[in-house]
């Protein structure tokens, strides 16, 4: 039985697509061999930013644009990320029927805290696990197993939740449930290519999984 679910961040319980694309596109301004544009950008989130600047620059110090990535992405934050339908609401029964919660993200610590407040999530979250607390980001299993330790849970009440292959492969290296959500930029037909244990279209659909009903309590 279910009774611990790790989330993804970006793109999976906090909407922050448009957000990502045009800190990127700001930031990478003059900075690639070809113009950068949306098509080339999303199927790459889901990666630290660090390997991201330099697969687009072709640089190997990428410290500047980093910096100009990420005051661009703090200034127009509350602004552009939005929260995605339903995932309060299922998140909301989940934490009152006694599952834990946590989140392991490839983003830093100040934005994710600054994602869960603004749409409400950060009551329901008992640890997160970002990219500044790990050797290896995912799809090493790292962030998934530190998560588990500060939880007390054990692999086999686990799933993991998110709309990449990073995620769904970092949930298979753990050795957890995967959870691919369809309402990702990348779509359904990219997610099924990977193979994750569930793909759900609705973040209400996370309840039956660990075996909850859409009508239980969340109060």
């Amino acid at each position: 039985m279910i009774r611990t679910v790790l989330f993804d961040l970006d793109g999976t319980i906090v909407d922050t697509n448009e957000l990502i694309v045009q800190s990127f596109l700001h930031s990478l301004e003059g900075q690639t061999p070809e113009p950068l544009t949306r098509e080339v950008i999303i199927p790459n989130m889901g990666r630290p930013l660090i390997e991201q600047m330099k697969l687009f620059t072709g640089r190997d110090e990428v410290e500047d644009v980093i910096n100009k990535y990420r005051t661009f992405n703090v200034s127009k934050h509350d602004e552009l990320v939005k929260e995605f339908p339903n995932v309060r609401t299922a998140m909301q029964k989940l934490h009152a029927n006694g599952i834990k919660i946590g989140i392991v993200t490839s983003k830093i610590r100040l934005t994710t805290g600054m994602g869960l407040k603004l749409v409400g999530l950060d009551p329901y979250v008992s640890t997160i696990v970002t990219v500044e607390d790990v050797k290896e980001p995912k799809p090493s299993p790292e962030g998934i197993l530190a998560a588990l330790a500060t939880l007390g849970s054990s692999k086999e009440e686990t799933m993991m939740v998110g709309d990449s292959h990073y995620d769904i492969e970092a949930a298979k290296n753990a050795g957890v449930v995967s959870v691919g959500v369809s309402w990702s930029w990348k779509g359904r037909s990219y997610l099924e290519a990977y193979k994750p244990d569930y793909l759900i279209d609705d973040a209400m659909e996370l309840l039956p999984i660990v075996g909850l009903t859409s009508d239980v309590s969340a109060d």
